[in-house]
């Protein structure tokens, strides 16, 4: 078992080639493969896997079959935390006795599995290694496909692979000055689950569970509450392509954090935007979004002693 740390970042397809352009002009950057990947997902039919928010999925990459099962995780500082294994199999079928020592084994009855959607794209790789973290950056295109139906995928995953997590968020935010980007917290595997019309998962919540002590601390925690909020109701809103939902979210917390961070007019702006009812989708090619995330997000670790 592994654990996977990782923080997605959806663009508009026409900004790709400037992100790649950009990542490949890192004295940092190296560039890795380009491969296809096609992915099948697994259930029952009654949709265990997603009840437990665990994904199973068989990936074709050239010559090689993976089996992959993601558990369920949390979202820390922007970054998808969760447990993942992976292996080799020699062809495209669930090989059941690999999952005998993984959270499937006791309560899913495996011989009911069966495919659910696929994710099928193209795949660049671009390696980052400096003093601080080596990071794998996956740039993919492609789409999901699921009831005869297909949404398209355009997104770029930063992946520590070792190092510092900080990392993570430094270099989102460098590439978030370069391009439009939208800091996504919605998977791969929900979007094919949306797209199939399974019923979403109940998840847990994220975010300002910890100690505070004395004032400045709560309004910390009040800050992580509304941002993980906002940040969720965004990513929501993108999947269902709705308008945000901002009678939900609090806005004043949300305002006295931009203050701090130095962004107050840009989040009046944006949210101007949201409450004029501007999809998320609306504003892939804008900088203002994806900025505001990030610098919030970065502001909200330091507050709590993260550097």
């Amino acid at each position: 078992m592994a654990v996977e740390l990782e923080i997605k970042l959806t663009l508009h397809p026409q900004q790709v080639p400037q992100a790649v352009a950009w990542l490949l002009e890192q004295p940092e950057a190296s560039k890795g493969e380009h491969k296809r990947l096609v992915n099948t997902y697994y259930d029952t039919p009654n949709n265990e896997l997603n009840g437990q928010r665990i994904a199973l999925r068989l990936r074709q990459a050239g010559s090689r079959t993976l089996q992959t099962l993601k558990a369920q995780g949390e979202f820390v500082n922007g970054a998808h935390k969760r447990n993942e294994w992976e292996w080799q199999v020699p062809g495209p079928r669930l090989q059941l006795g690999l999952l005998a020592d993984t959270p499937l084994a006791d309560n899913v009855n495996l011989a009911r599995l069966a495919p659910v959607f696929e994710t099928n794209f193209e795949r660049q790789v671009i390696m980052l290694a400096d003093d601080s973290a080596v990071i794998e950056v996956a740039v993919d295109t492609g789409e999901i496909i699921a009831n005869g139906q297909n949404r398209a995928l355009c997104e770029i995953e930063f992946e520590l692979k070792s190092g510092n997590p900080d990392s993570l968020l430094i270099w989102a935010k460098k590439l978030a000055q370069q391009c439009p980007v939208f800091l996504n917290l919605v998977s791969k595997a929900e979007q094919g689950y949306f797209l199939a019309d399974v019923p979403k998962a109940s998840a847990r919540a994220v975010g300002g569970d910890g100690e505070t002590v004395g004032e400045m601390a709560d309004v910390a925690e009040e800050a992580d509450v509304s941002l993980n909020g906002l940040l969720q109701g965004l990513s929501q809103s993108w999947l269902k392509q709705q308008a945000v939902d901002m009678n939900g979210l609090n806005l004043d917390a949300l305002a006295q954090l931009a203050a701090r961070c130095g962004v107050s007019q840009p989040w009046a702006a944006l949210v101007a935007q949201l409450q004029g009812g501007t999809r998320v989708s609306s504003l892939l090619q804008q900088p203002l979004l994806g900025q505001m995330q990030l610098a919030m997000l970065s502001h909200i670790a330091g507050e709590q002693g993260v550097h």
